[in-house]
Order: structure tokens, then C-alpha cells, then sequence
């Protein structure tokens, strides 16, 4: 198959005549029996509803351009109104919403209400799983693909669209490393466009790049002809002949790694070429074994500012102020990532034994300012959580400083590796958690809810929660210089710039620090939720003369127990606030030492997460939904104390 280079406009013609494709679609059957023209301007009228929608409401955007064609191509071939579709990751999938019947709906588009930016059966039958976790695809695919082999019902196919970055994932790779079990209809089709949100690393991002460059072993070969018959004599015919060889090997390499692997190998094919993307899938849609589609695509494909800086805007905020105008995602105010990365970057200059490792998040976790001062300090091992564990803790070993700096939804994919690689060793691992708690509209595939219960649990790691900028940055040097397996979270949100004085003080450990003094009970306050508390104090005192104490707890593990003791048993009224799941989160540590030392803990009101997924929404309005806003703390910490006094608050109405 030719890789043909894709004319980013239609004729003037087809665009003077403004016709509404995109008005006539209601269901994937509607692609059915247009003509090739049609379906080139449906995408472009496609890309231009995402970009005017994602300017207004966020959301995913370089991604989504880049796969507009491949889904309107893949609608037209496939009826996956019985055949079935899977996306790795699924935060490519809006043009497959605005296709099978969330056109209308697609202004909601990540918003409180609204529909999902990620796969969701919820809102549709054509949604199989939630997708916002990478390297599922082909395991999902097989279990049901080997299903129906189990059960005769061959006449549904199966697509698993997965791109460059997680087809290198663990799991990736344990999937197809069983695709023998497979003896039937089964496509994968490698969405290649050289990017996870930052440039794909690895041996086998690198062969795509070769395949891609050289094109396909066709292609090469048709090249033989006038390689032969027109080059001059000479140095200048070994030096191309050389070039030729090259691009030959790696042509046909990567094609060997693939059917080496059991699959077909086909491909690539310009994923922005719709005439070429039906003809190869009408082919390989009747194959009854498994084949993989090598298709390259542009990130940010349509969109001139979004192809040129594909990382920028892989996500956007929205500018209800300023429709139609997309800007990358950032306040202008400090971000808990920013302030992170400058304080590795400060350390690091320091100190060369400091070690960063990111799983393909270099500008999402903060560490590409480290990658780009200090390249030799700086390790991407691409979308492989599991082995940046288990490298970080060889690193250790050797007597290097590895911090690890993974989403917190992220670093669950790596948990036996914290255990047995780190843990279990007692090596020194600090593990930075970006995006700890709840993240607004990426939703509950992205919420890092569930941190402090998987890692409390392991015997010899401390767990910190920093207030703002100056306890991140005393957190850090008390994890690097104790020398233990360490992990300090923080959220997707600002850093508070006015808490007390008090947050300066170094980092012992376990202990919480005071700040703020009341005689009517204490809120043990954790991390992010601590200005928050501040907040709901100050509330407290000026509407209702209630005047309570306010902790920053700092860590989760180990606990200052005497500390901890010493409040509950005042007897007056304790309130423990965290943006986690209250199930083996903060408060339920809390109560653990209280019970170990035979307290008595009818004073003591655990505010978290309830024990149920948070749908996508603003993260202010999810933290209002579960009670840890500062109204939130503020009600809660009236009812605790009208129950100590018998006295029955007005505001409490």
C-alpha cells in the first residue's frame, strides 16, 4: 500500500458550496453511500466542530485531529453497531462520539452533565470499556474476540485503534504475546503518529520511524527500477545503494517483527488519505487471522498551530470569553506541577546523583525542564510505568537518587513493582504524584483517588501530602535525605501563596504542624486540603464564633502518634479532611492509631471521597459534590461542634 501524501484543503469548489455533511449524519449508517468527496469534506467540517468545541470547553485536541479520517474511514468500513471497536487510549475517540448519534450533545463536551471525553457505554452501545488508561486494547479485544470464537459467533469483527506509544506498553506486549489464540478476524491498527502527549520513545519507536521514512517494502522496490537504470557512476552510486540497503532492512525488519509476533503485517498508509484508508480496510476487514494496519497520522492534523506543537496542545483549556480561541492549559498562576519541577531542577543542579524518570509525561509531570538543563539527569522509558518502577529501583541499588514523577492514576499500573522492587528492598525511590486526588474533567479514569490506600500499606515508605510550595519543597529534601522509599502527592491546581509562616518549617518526621489555634476542635487537614480548612476557619469564626485549630498533617505514614493521641483525646470535636478515598485514606489511618492505642473515637468525623466513581466535572464543582470545599468543611465542622455544645448553629440551616 502506498503511503500517499494527504492536500490539506478541498477543492475551492466543494467549499463554496458550504454543504452541511456533517447535519446529515445521525448514525454511522449515514457514511454508508457517500461518495469519496463527501466524505473528505464531512472531515473537515468534523475538525472543525472539535476545534470550535474544545475552544469553549477543553479538552483533548492535537490527538482527536489526528484521527478524524481513520474513524470516519474506519465507520464507513466496519458496522460497529454489532462489530467491535476499542480505543488505547480513549481520549482519541471524539470524532467516533460525533459519528454515532453525540453530535448534539457534543457542546457538553467534558462538562458537569455532559458527555465524557473518553469512551463511556454509559452514554452509548458503541462505547465498549472506559479507555483512559493505556495498553488495554488488545487484551480487551481478545477477550471478547476469543469469546466469540469459544461461542461460534464469528460474523462480528473486531478493531482495536491503538497508537505508537501504547502499543510499547507491558501490557501491550503480554496481549500479543498470546495473539496464537486468536484464529479468526482480528485487527489491530497502529495509529503511528510518532507522539504519546510527548514524543514516543524507545527501539520500537524508532524502527516505526525508519519504516515510515523508507515507506513500504513496495515502494522500495519500485524505487530498485530507477535506482538501477538513472543513478551516475561512482562513489555517488555505492553512497545510495548503502541508503537503499538501509531502508530495505528496516522495511522489511519491521514487517518481520510484527508477523514474528503472529500478526499480518500491513502497511503504513497515510492515515489523512481517505481513499487509501477504505480500500486497505475493505481488504483487510474479510482477513480471518490477525493483522496489524500500520497507519501514520499528523497530531494536530487541520490545525497549523496544533501540528506545529503537537505536546502544547495534546490538551486545552477553554476560553468562554473568547470562543473559538484555544489555549494550551495554563492559568498564568503557579501550578503544583511548576513548582515541582523547579525545585527538582534547583536540586538536581546540586546534586548529579538526583536521577528523573518520567513514563511519557516529561512536560505533564514538570521534568521537562530537567530534560532539557540537565539531559544526563533526565530518563523517558515511554509509557511503561511498571518498568520506571522497576529502573528507578536499580538506579537505587547503585547508589543514585531516582525520583519517579508519575500520575497518581498512572503509578497504580505499578504497584507489585513498588512492593517487590522498592519496598521490599528498602531502596530509595521517591515517587513525585502528580494529579493526586481529584482532577476535574479527564474524570474518574483520571481522579488519583486511591494513592495513600495502596501505598500506606507497605511497610517502610513514607507517605507525605504537602500544604503549598514550602512544604513541597521540605518534602522533598527530607525524602531525599532519608535515604527510604518515599512518595509526596500533589494535585492538578494552583499553590496556595498565603498560608501561615508556619509551612516553612522543615519536615520531621510524622509530625503535623499547627497553623492555626481554636478552642472548639481541630480539623487534621492533608496536603491540598489544608488552605481549604484555612478557609473554612475563617468562615467558621466570622459567621458563627466558632474558633477551631487547624493542622497541616504532612504525612500519612508514618503518624506523629503522640501528636495524633493528644488531640482525640481532648474529647472536643475532630474533623479529618483529604482529597482522597475515605476507604484506607488519611482519616481511616487516623482512626488506626487511635484503635491501637484504645481510644475512644465518637469525636472524630472523616470528610473524603465516598466510596464511588466522581464523574468528570470542574474540580472545584467535585470537591463541592463530596463536602471538602471550604463550605463543605466549614458545615461539617458546625454539626460536629452543635453535637458537643447542644447548641444549634444558624448557619447550619
Amino acid at each position: 500500500m502506498k503511503y500517499r501524501k494527504h492536500p490539506n484543503k478541498s477543492s475551492e469548489s466543494e467549499k463554496s458550496q458550504r454543504i452541511d455533511i456533517l447535519g446529515q449524519i445521525s448514525s454511522p449508517a449515514d457514511l454508508k453511500n457517500m461518495t469519496s468527496e463527501q466524505l473528505k469534506l464531512l472531515a473537515e467540517q468534523v475538525r472543525q466542530l472539535i476545534m470550535e468545541t474544545v475552544s469553549k470547553t477543553g479538552g483533548h485536541l492535537a490527538s482527536n485531529l489526528g484521527t478524524v479520517e481513520l474513524t470516519i474511514a474506519l465507520h464507513r468500513v466496519f458496522d460497529f453497531s454489532k462489530d467491535r471497536l476499542f480505543w488505547d487510549v480513549g481520549h482519541q475517540c471524539y470524532t467516533h462520539k460525533i459519528l454515532t448519534g453525540r453530535k448534539d450533545k457534543f457542546d457538553t463536551l467534558r462538562q458537569k452533565g455532559g458527555l465524557s471525553g473518553y469512551p463511556s457505554p454509559a452514554e452509548s452501545d458503541y462505547d465498549l470499556f472506559i479507555a483512559g488508561h493505556a495498553g488495554t486494547a488488545i487484551s480487551t479485544a481478545m477477550g471478547l474476540a476469543w469469546a466469540d470464537q469459544h461461542f461460534g459467533r464469528n460474523d462480528r469483527k473486531i478493531v482495536a485503534v491503538v497508537g505508537d506509544a501504547a502499543i510499547v506498553n507491558g501490557l501491550s506486549f503480554e496481549a500479543i504475546n498470546n495473539i496464537n489464540l486468536i484464529k479468526r478476524q482480528f485487527l489491530v491498527v497502529l495509529n503511528d503518529n510518532s507522539m504519546a502527549i510527548d514524543a514516543t520513545q524507545g527501539t520500537l519507536a524508532r524502527l516505526l520511524d525508519r519504516i515510515r521514512l523508507t515507506r513500504t517494502y513496495s515502494d522500495i522496490k519500485h524505487s530498485a527500477k530507477q535506482l538501477i537504470t538513472g543513478l551516475p557512476l561512482g562513489e555517488e552510486i555505492a553512497q545510495k545503494l548503502e541508503r537503499f540497503k538501509e531502508g530495505l532492512r528496516a522495511a522489511v525488519h519491521g514487517q518481520q517483527l510484527f508477523e514474528a509476533l503472529g500478526f499480518r503485517y500491513f502497511g503504513p498508509v497515510d492515515g489523512h488519505d481517505i481513499d487509501s484508508l477504505l480500500e486497505i480496510l475493505e481488504h483487510l476487514a474479510n482477513l480471518a487471522e490477525p493483522v496489524i494496519l500500520h497507519v501514520h497520522t499528523q497530531k494536530g492534523h487541520g490545525c497549523e498551530f496544533a501540528s506545529k506543537d503537537p505536546s502544547k496542545f495534546h490538551s486545552v483549556s477553554g476560553s468562554q470569553r473568547q470562543p473559538n480561541i484555544i489555549e494550551s492549559s495554563s492559568s498564568g498562576k503557579l501550578s503544583w506541577t511548576e513548582a515541582f519541577s523547579r525545585a527538582i531542577l534547583q536540586r538536581a543542579r546540586n546534586d548529579k546523583r538526583i536521577i528523573t524518570i518520567t513514563a511519557a509525561m516529561a512536560d505533564g509531570t514538570g521534568l521537562a525542564a530537567v530534560r532539557d538543563a540537565l539531559p544526563e539527569q533526565y530518563l523517558d522509558v515511554g509509557m511503561n510505568e511498571s518498568h520506571a518502577v522497576a529502573m528507578a529501583a536499580g538506579l537505587a541499588k547503585a547508589g543514585l537518587k531516582p525520583i519517579v514523577a508519575i500520575y497518581s492514576t498512572f503509578l497504580q499500573r505499578a504497584f507489585d513493582q513498588i512492593f517487590h522492587e522498592v519496598s521490599l528492598q528498602e531502596l530509595g525511590v521517591l515517587f513525585c504524584l502528580d494529579r493526586a486526588g481529584l482532577v476535574g474533567s479527564d474524570g474518574p479514569t483520571h481522579h488519583g483517588l486511591f494513592d495513600l490506600a495502596y501505598l500506606r500499606i507497605l511497610p517502610g515508605l513514607v507517605v507525605m501530602a504537602p500544604a503549598d510550595e514550602a512544604e513541597l519543597s521540605s518534602a522533598i529534601d527530607f525524602a531525599l535525605s532519608s535515604g527510604k522509599p518515599a512518595a509526596i502527592r500533589y494535585p492538578r491546581d494552583e499553590v496556595p501563596s498565603n498560608l501561615p509562616a508556619q509551612t516553612k518549617a522543615p519536615f520531621l518526621e510524622g509530625q503535623p504542624v499547627l497553623l492555626r489555634k481554636g478552642d472548639d476542635g481541630t480539623v487534621l487537614a492533608l496536603g491540598a486540603m489544608v488552605e481549604y480548612a484555612l478557609s473554612a476557619a475563617e468562615m467558621l469564626s466570622k459567621d458563627d464564633g466558632i474558633e477551631i485549630s487547624v493542622f497541616s498533617a504532612r504525612f500519612v505514614k508514618p503518624m506523629h502518634e503522640e501528636t495524633i493521641c493528644e488531640i482525640i483525646s481532648s474529647r472536643k470535636p475532630v474533623i479529618t479532611v483529604e482529597d482522597h478515598a475515605l476507604i484506607g485514606g488519611f482519616g481511616s489511618a487516623v482512626l488506626e492509631t487511635a484503635a491501637t492505642h484504645s481510644l475512644d473515637t465518637s469525636n472524630v468525623t472523616l470528610l473524603g471521597v465516598p466510596d464511588r466513581f466522581i464523574a468528570h466535572a470542574t474540580r472545584k464543582e467535585q470537591l463541592a459534590e463530596v463536602g471538602i470545599d471550604p463550605e463543605g468543611i466549614a458545615k461539617a465542622v458546625r454539626r460536629c461542634v452543635s453535637t458537643s455544645r447542644g447548641v444549634n448553629f444558624s448557619s447550619t440551616q
